[in-house]
């Protein structure tokens, strides 16, 4: 049975990621004291211990104390300096009340806290002598000098940790009046500070976390419309005996900023009117920060800019109708980019790139990219128009393609005319497109030969919902295509006829705390034609390779006839991830088990799903993902390594 084989293989890939870690864990649960204190041994001076100190207190109580408690500060003094006894004295009458301060801060505010000297009471200067000896003699006395040092012990019982009991969000100024007045949005956004307040009721105190939360609080007032708010008054009021705490906040909001004219600088090569087209700012409308970023997003994403920043002219006398600041730096109007590089998919390779940035004078993209290897020599060209109205582009594109792959070579070209549209959230895809494919397989019998043409209409759709669209760790992603049109067989024994292809990809990433993250990908398609209906070879599907199902070479998984591997009608795969940083020292860098899963097949009766399954790396560089991937392939009981950069959609 293959299930329990999958369960047991993902169990296994688990337990090495996890003994992995191990160095990971011992650092983090059992930090030596001495970690906490090397502040003073980073001075330029050299320094000696004038007493030892033993703080008894929890795990991130002692931490703290370790770290802000004078007496641990000043345990070493430098050599050329001296600390009388009576500083000592000074020190330890100081720190009980100095532990309560710190302890108030985490939110306990019943600690009782101890500080006594036990053992020997030597000088400090005395112990400076020793210490000043001859280096032989030191090593050797190190020990009984350390137990000869006055021992002073901190002990520390925190009791409970404070909780919060009530809190309570007063909005002020034109906020308050606009919400008395009836007005929907004022009383939405009064709604929104108090729900995603951080510390509710229940909650325990900290300090940190307070401060945080008002200037999360603040924060939202000032994105949403209010850029002038600010906290006027703010309380915490602790009940020490009943170890609870009401928080209070008021905030002034300022005036209610409304959007007014877009002011554009940095423009030397390109028109305004891209600029504008891609706003979607309307002028009257109250200030929103989002609006903002996504304008300055889609600017980035334009082709045309190789840095942008939108920022609202704050000025109180212009609140009713605030400028919005463009500044732009623009690309050049011809680039040129040359490569070489390994894909595990098609091999080595050497491309060249060029865009074109207003071709003829045009307000149109042009690129073109040449990519040459022994299985792969690819071109492929783009015409895309400037923004258009509601975020469209014209597009106009074509390929060639020459793939050698699993004991076939195929040669394609395709040609489109389409309009695009990308969004914060959403893509899509309208086009018209013919394609061509020849499909040259040996089998059994010799060369087979296949060469079909189509003619179809296509729409895609990408839907994103992530946290981080380059590195995603929560959310998920979903990718549509959608096809119809007709096939002309050019191969004796196929016909033409119509046809409709569908396609669909769903990925999903959830965190799942302790630092491990999940990712799990389902795709699946299916080509809908007559049986003797000729589809071309790259509108039909295959498995294998490093989005598909590792563990078996690119395309080399499809149904079989006579010994030749050929394309299928239906497709589905499936996988499950589960990835880890391997420390703390490297967060960027985390290592992965996983499991691929499916094949594509010339019926959904005929699907018979292969596995894969291995371990990885991944090094979370500023530009996406960089993954290594070792999988081994069930069915083929083959290791093969993967490699990729980025997210596929």
């Amino acid at each position: 049975m293959r299930w329990p084989r999958i369960a047991a293989s993902l169990g296994c890939c688990a337990l090495l990621l996890g003994v992995g870690g191990c160095a990971s864990v011992k650092n983090l649960f059992f930090d030596e004291p001495a970690a906490a204190t090397d502040s003073t041994s980073a001075t330029a001076k050299p320094s000696v211990a004038v007493y030892s100190l033993d703080i008894e207190a929890p795990g991130e109580l002692r931490t703290l104390l370790l770290t802000y408690l004078d007496l641990s500060r000043f345990q070493n003094v430098p050599e050329s300096e001296d600390i009388t006894p009576a500083e000592i004295d000074r020190l330890i009458a100081a720190a009980p009340a100095q532990v309560r301060a710190l302890l108030e801060t985490e939110g306990y505010f019943n600690p009782e806290v101890t500080v006594a000297r036990v053992g020997g009471d030597a000088a400090p200067a005395a112990a400076r002598e020793r210490a000043e000896g001859a280096q032989e003699a030191a090593s050797s006395s190190a020990p009984a000098a350390r137990q000869s040092l006055p021992l002073l012990r901190v002990r520390v019982e925190p009791g409970p940790r404070a909780t919060i009991h009530h809190f309570a969000f007063t909005p002020e100024g034109p906020l308050q009046q606009d919400a008395d007045s009836g007005s929907l949005d004022a009383k939405v956004l009064i709604a929104q500070v108090r729900n995603g307040w951080r510390l509710p009721p229940g909650a325990p105190f900290r300090q940190s976390e307070w401060s945080s939360a008002k200037n999360n609080a603040l924060a939202k007032l000032r994105a949403d419309g209010y850029p002038a708010a600010a906290i006027s008054t703010s309380s915490a009021r602790v009940d020490a005996q009943a170890n609870t705490v009401q928080l209070d906040v008021a905030a002034d909001s300022g005036v209610l900023y409304r959007l007014g004219p877009v002011r554009i600088n940095g423009l030397q090569r390109y028109g305004e009117n891209s600029v504008q087209k891609l706003s979607l700012l309307t002028p009257g409308e109250p200030y929103r920060e989002s609006q903002l970023i996504d304008f300055q997003e889609r600017l980035q994403r334009s082709g045309l800019f190789e840095g942008a920043s939108v920022v609202l002219d704050a000025e109180p006398t212009t609140a009713q109708a605030a400028p919005v600041n463009v500044q732009l730096r623009e690309l050049p109007l011809q680039q040129a980019t040359f490569g070489a590089g390994y894909s595990a998919n098609t091999g080595p390779r050497i491309t060249a790139e060029h865009t074109h940035r207003q071709p003829f004078g045009w307000e149109w993209i042009a690129r073109n990219k040449l990519e040459v290897g022994p299985k792969l020599k690819s071109w492929t060209g783009e015409l895309t128009s400037y923004p258009l109205e509601g975020l469209y582009r014209n597009l106009i594109a074509g390929s060639a393609e020459q793939l050698k792959t699993v004991n076939e070579v195929r040669n394609s070209w395709t040609a489109r005319i389409g309009r695009t549209q990308d969004t914060t959230q959403i893509e899509r895809l309208y086009y018209i497109e013919a394609t061509h494919s020849r499909l040259d397989t040996a089998s059994d019998t010799g060369t087979t030969t296949v060469n079909n043409n189509a003619l179809t209409g296509n729409y895609h759709w990408v839907y994103r919902d992530l946290d981080n669209v380059l590195l995603p760790t929560d959310g998920y992603t979903f990718s549509a295509e959608v096809a119809g049109g007709y096939a002309v067989s050019g191969t004796g024994g196929e016909s033409s006829g119509p046809f409709a292809r569908v396609y669909g990809r769903y990925t999903y990433y959830r965190p799942l705390g302790g630092a491990w993250f999940a990712t799990a990908r389902l795709e699946g398609g299916e080509v809908l034609a007559g049986r003797q209906v000729g589809i071309p070879d790259t509108l039909l599907f295959r498995a294998g390779g490093d989005d598909s199902v590792r563990g078996y070479a690119y395309r080399s998984l499809g149904p079989k006839v006579d010994g030749a591997l050929l394309s299928g009608r239906v497709l589905l795969t499936g996988s499950a991830e589960v990835a880890h940083p391997i420390s703390d020292r490297f967060p960027s860098l985390w290592g992965a088990a996983f499991i691929d899963a499916g094949n594509a097949a010339d019926h959904w009766k005929n699907l018979n799903p292969v596995l894969g399954y291995g371990l990885g790396l991944r090094w979370r560089s500023p530009v996406g993902p960089l993954r290594m991937d070792l999988a081994y392939g069930d069915d083929v009981q083959e290791v093969r390594l993967h490699l990729s950069v980025g997210i596929a959609f």
